[in-house]
């Protein structure tokens, strides 16, 4: 049962946390982890024949409806090709479409059809509780910091963008 337990395993941050060795640890931790929460996805990826940038797109348009191909390749950080086939690909899958902004005709606003929205909805929820599953291992104090850590590695630009997800801009 030590498993279930695995923040018995994990040493406290010492007092010299900048050390080299401590470092490494954080950025291990963090490939670790962000393989094992894709890992947690990759079947019912490849069951509806998605890859794992089709389904950061649908991700970020599920939060945000009517989010522009220039903001979602900001969110993304892929080239515009790349985000081209993935959109292309939805389209004809039927789980997104898209149409000209409002503010601006030139700019394509992306939203996901019904079909988009209950894909994203069924892995979205495995993630979610691979995520819940963490946090109430390792408590609110520790998710906290785990919040304050990330949002420090992401640029200060970058913050704005982020903390709107969500959020109603119309």
């Amino acid at each position: 049962m030590p498993d279930e337990n695995f923040l018995s395993q994990v040493p406290a941050a010492s007092a010299l946390f900048l050390r080299e060795d401590e470092v490494r640890r954080g950025i291990e931790f963090l490939f670790f982890a962000h393989a094992s929460l894709w890992r947690a996805i990759d079947a019912r990826l490849a069951e509806k024949e998605l890859g794992r940038a089709h389904y950061r797109a649908l991700y970020f348009i599920a939060r945000q409806p009517g989010l522009t191909i220039s903001d979602l390749l900001a969110l993304l950080g892929i080239t515009k090709q790349s985000l081209g086939r993935v959109v292309k690909e939805l389209e004809a899958r039927e789980y997104l479409t898209t149409r000209p902004g409002n503010r601006d005709r030139r700019q394509k606003e992306l939203r996901l059809t019904d079909a988009g929205r209950a894909a994203e909805t069924v892995i979205f929820g495995m993630l979610r509780d691979t995520m819940s599953r963490a946090y109430t291992h390792a408590g609110q104090q520790a998710v906290t910091g785990f919040w304050q850590v990330s949002e420090a590695l992401v640029p200060a630009r970058e913050r704005r963008r982020i903390a709107m997800l969500g959020k109603d801009t119309g």
